[in-house]
């Protein structure tokens, strides 16, 4: 990819400018457009197809990098004449050769973006379409509204297909009630701090960002409303998650999106709701966009279903050849015109070691020596109709702790940040997570074992867990309560290339470290240390993990003592 010569004198940490992001917009559609259809309404690009089927993969790519090029050209300079082209596969797409949408299918998904990217280049594209294609166009878009999306951020599909519709003249009932339902449902999943819920239950991720404040608060900034969502208060604790490197947290779904993550930190810019100063969210979103530039993220010019390049534990059942282009929500940017502060600022660089506890969603961040990590004592990813003791483990949301340096383990390998309890052969998973507060530097939840299904559960089994950090170090307690004769407990580290640390402090008598074959998204073999003990009936046990350094010197028992006292044993 072409790139201008870095400007070192405006951004002075990445040396990227507005131009080296519409550059890398153009990069980025040139090599999309080589795997277009012959009539335009398909973009069939190559790798492993999703189970949707080749014709919705080729409709993604068709929509996702439309999204891309909308906001590409939402001045109005479209000097590749792109539009031309997205009109023309708009025309034969919703003429018979897209898929219908339908309950819970990807063409739902989709049709959020061809609508958007419409309302963006509405003047040059929509409005010099015929009435009669116009007329096939919304119809195949209320397929959005008049089918059933998924439980979670799906719902603000519809709404930004509403959105459109209303802003084209053609709002009704229909579309008002597809946004009244949306923003309703928002409200019932917000849990404080800016953060929701990605639907009922417990799943934070960042599709708080790229969807559920996204889709919202853009809408009511291209209406000129006031923004309704609590972005300013969720960009407090959101910029944190970032390394100095520019690597986004590794947690959640979804993570081929890649510098999708920074869109909230350009929509904060764009719509003025942010806490951060322009030339510091700059840094922030150039800073992700390089990380992946510089890291293989591109084969043959196209972004690939992976982490730094290739990655296949990084992906869902739903990531298809053009799922990595959602990535194209994060030249939102680009809406910031050349003379906005998000480009006129000298780039501004805060990378401050800090600890922020978040009692809303349970969780800790630790920024320290330019790596985050969040300390996990409150997302799950569990809905409320799987019950109480779902056995499926997912690594993406049941770990004790995430970075931006390492991937969690796939779990055909053994779990990082774990702690698993092993009763008659049969291990257990954290699945169910119940927080139970978060303040200063410790973050504290308990949750019930979950073993196979030929032991869901052991009557009275129950652990209650507290980490607290400081610094670099990460002080990790486990209260294990109705323990039967025989259970051994076993808490694992992180898993890096270069052996991490874990140290008992109470508890533990046995210590090992384990291999990962399969390795994380950040490398192709993993090393985890691992403490061991016997445990019956009530026991506590302790242990201090460093990411990367040594293991202070310090009175870790009795700081053991003092957080139990201060957590789990508070009135």
């Amino acid at each position: 990819m072409k790139l201008p010569d870095p400007d070192h004198a405006l951004s002075p940490r990445t040396g990227l400018t507005r131009a080296h992001w519409v550059a890398t917009a153009d990069g980025l559609l040139d090599a999309a457009w080589r795997h277009a259809s012959p009539d335009h309404a398909f973009l069939d690009l190559p790798g492993r197809p999703s189970r949707s089927g080749v014709r919705s993969d080729g409709l993604e790519g068709y929509a996702r990098t439309f999204l891309a090029a909308a906001f590409r050209t939402a001045h109005g300079d479209d000097p590749h004449n792109r539009l031309e082209r997205y009109a023309a596969g708009l025309t034969a797409g919703t003429g018979g050769q897209w898929p219908a949408i339908s309950d819970v299918g990807q063409p739902m998904v989709e049709s959020a973006s061809v609508a958007l990217g419409l309302r963006l280049t509405k003047p040059w594209l929509w409005d010099e379409l015929p009435e009669e294609t116009q007329d096939r166009a919304e119809a195949w878009l209320r397929g959005s509204l008049r089918h059933v999306p998924a439980a979670n951020n799906w719902y603000f599909f519809p709404y930004t297909v509403a959105s459109f519709l209303e802003n084209a003249g053609r709002g009704d009932d229909e579309t008002r009630r597809a946004k009244q339902r949306a923003m309703e449902l928002l409200q019932g999943w917000y849990v404080g701090d800016g953060w929701y819920s990605d639907g009922d239950g417990r799943a934070f991720d960042h599709y708080n960002g790229w969807a559920l404040h996204l889709y919202p608060a853009l809408d009511a900034h291209l209406d000129g409303r006031p923004v309704t969502t609590h972005l300013r208060e969720h960009l407090k604790s959101f910029h944190l998650l970032f390394g100095a490197d520019g690597a986004p947290l590794y947690f959640g779904r979804s993570l081929t999106y890649r510098f999708a993550a920074a869109s909230a930190v350009a929509l904060g810019a764009v719509t003025g709701e942010t806490p951060l100063s322009p030339g510091h969210s700059r840094y922030l979103i150039s800073n992700s966009l390089r990380y992946f530039l510089d890291r293989s993220s591109l084969t043959d010019g196209l972004l690939s279903l992976g982490w730094h390049g290739p990655h296949e534990a990084s992906l869902q059942p739903y990531s298809g050849p053009a799922s990595p282009y959602w990535a194209s929500k994060a030249f939102v940017c680009l809406l910031a015109g050349p003379d906005h502060p998000l480009w006129t600022a000298v780039e501004e660089v805060q990378d401050e070691d800090r600890t922020l506890a978040l009692p809303g969603p349970g969780l800790l961040v630790q920024r320290h020596g330019g790596v985050t990590r969040l300390h996990n004592h409150g997302s799950d990813h569990v809905r409320p109709f799987e019950g109480e003791y779902a056995t499926d483990d997912d690594p993406l949301y049941s770990r004790f702790a995430y970075s931006t340096s390492t991937g969690p383990t796939s779990k055909h390998n053994v779990a990082d940040n774990h702690l698993s309890l092993v009763v008659r052969g049969d291990r257990s998973v954290r699945r169910r997570i119940h927080p139970l507060g978060a303040r200063d530097n410790w973050a504290a939840s308990w949750h019930r074992p979950v073993f196979d299904a030929n032991q869901v559960v052991v009557p009275g089994l129950k652990v209650e867990s507290v980490t607290a950090v400081w610094g670099d170090q990460e002080l990790r307690v486990h209260r294990i309560i109705g323990a039967p004769p025989g259970t051994t407990a076993e808490l694992t580290g992180w898993a890096t290339d270069l052996p991490s640390r874990l140290v008992g402090v109470r508890g533990w008598t046995g210590e090992k470290s384990q291999t990962a074959p399969q390795g994380t998204a950040f490398t192709t073999a993993a090393h985890v240390p691992t403490l061991t003990a016997d445990v019956e009936g009530t026991v506590t046990l302790a242990a201090v993990a460093v990411l990367n350094g040594t293991v202070e010197e310090a009175d870790w028992d009795a700081r053991v003592d003092d957080l139990l006292e201060r957590t789990l044993d508070a009135d």
